[in-house]
């Protein structure tokens, strides 16, 4: 009896004595993730599956991420064969409205400006050693998009996939805090007060709707074919949206579709979080590297935005360049909020939306000129 006891409450503290300092720290991370999705409702539908991926995957001895355990089937099956960005990508898709940009489509320009930062961060990364595939993954965060970050970085660099896919995700849903401050930064009180004129939606007819997102599919495809999977996926969403004749698929791709991928991204993503394999100084660059992207983008997209307003005399308001990036439509409301700090008259949203469904566009097709062109020179 006295030995069936102590067995007990050896296996019992075994949990406690496996337990490392990085276990702990990452699940002190995870806390952090739940509090800023919960508390501060940043992103809930992605910083809380994510934090409680990662207190899970740091628990002793459960080994969660082993060749038997639960969440690695999750990873298995949706991340490292890239099936998860692609079905989040149908949801995307059918959750977009592009209108606004086909209203205006010189705002597309917009949605192109707010990539460079993934091609300026590229550079940094192989100016600090990363080889040239780290380094592509690295700047992809920069996209702000964390289905076409994960999806380039499960085919170049898996070894990153963790602190990648954590990094886009988390700077996505902290958008509200990192723009602001540059898009003050970098426009001048007139500029901020500049007043757009509302488009009207009514010009674009359902027929150019329709045809959108099939030449956009075939252009895109042909000009860089390796990014297929992930524009054919958005275009396909938003066509079945924009034809109205399969509105069960819609909801689907929308709803049950999308909230069940997410879920089980989420867990997948906060599953590669364990600390003993995390914490790494090479970690704490990636991170500090992704950060660097979006603020890049932001930067370009504004400094974009102050050209065109230059170049229209002054009636396009350079706080729709921050909208470039493909954090949708978190940046889009970004700007609107900013905007009316100066004007509580002044409506923003729709050229911004216009911009950020650019920049959906832009994201995706940044990834696939990085993935064709490293395909033809033998290394995608």
């Amino acid at each position: 009896m006295e030995e069936i006891i102590i067995t007990g409450i050896s296996a019992l503290t075994s949990g406690l004595s496996a337990i490392t300092i990085q276990n702990i720290i990452m699940i002190a991370v995870g806390c952090g993730l739940l509090y800023l999705g919960i508390k501060k409702g940043y992103e809930p539908l992605l910083l809380v599956p994510i934090g409680f991926g990662a207190i899970l995957v740091n628990i002793p001895l459960a080994n969660l991420m082993g060749s038997d355990g639960l969440l690695r089937h999750f990873y298995e099956f949706g991340v490292a064969n890239e099936v998860f960005p692609c079905l989040i990508f149908i949801g995307i898709g059918a959750m977009t409205d592009f209108a606004p940009l086909l209203e205006n489509p010189r705002i597309l320009l917009l949605g192109a400006a707010g990539q460079f930062g993934i091609f300026l961060t590229f550079l940094i990364a192989l100016l600090l050693g990363f080889n040239l595939l780290d380094a592509v993954s690295i700047g992809i965060i920069g996209a702000c998009d964390g289905p076409t970050a994960i999806y380039v970085t499960s085919k170049f660099a898996p070894h990153l996939l963790g602190a990648v896919s954590v990094a886009a995700y988390s700077y996505m849903s902290l958008v509200p805090l990192i723009q602001p401050p540059i898009m003050r930064m970098l426009t001048t009180k007139r500029e901020k007060l500049i007043r757009m004129e509302y488009p009207s939606q009514k010009s674009v007819s359902k027929k150019v709707k329709l045809l959108f997102p099939i030449v956009v599919t075939i252009v895109c495809c042909i000009i860089a074919p390796m990014g297929t999977p992930l524009m054919g996926m958005l275009m396909l969403g938003n066509l079945m949206k924009e034809s109205g004749v399969v509105a069960r698929l819609t909801k689907a791709s929308e709803n049950e579709i999308a909230n069940i991928v997410t879920l089980l991204l989420g867990l997948s993503i906060g599953g590669t979080m364990d600390g003993n394999i995390f914490l790494k100084p090479q970690t704490l660059i990636v991170l500090a590297l992704g950060l660097l992207a979006i603020c890049l983008d932001t930067v370009t997209g504004v400094l974009f935005g102050k050209l065109m307003c230059f170049l229209s005399k002054g009636k396009i308001n350079p706080l729709i360049g921050a909208a470039g990036i493909s954090a949708y439509p978190m940046a889009a409301r970004v700007v609107q909020i900013e905007g009316r700090r100066y004007d509580t008259n002044n409506w923003l949203l729709m050229h911004a939306m216009g911009a950020n469904t650019g920049g959906q566009i832009g994201s995706v097709m940044a990834a696939a000129i990085v993935l064709s062109v490293l395909k033809g020179v033998g290394l995608g």
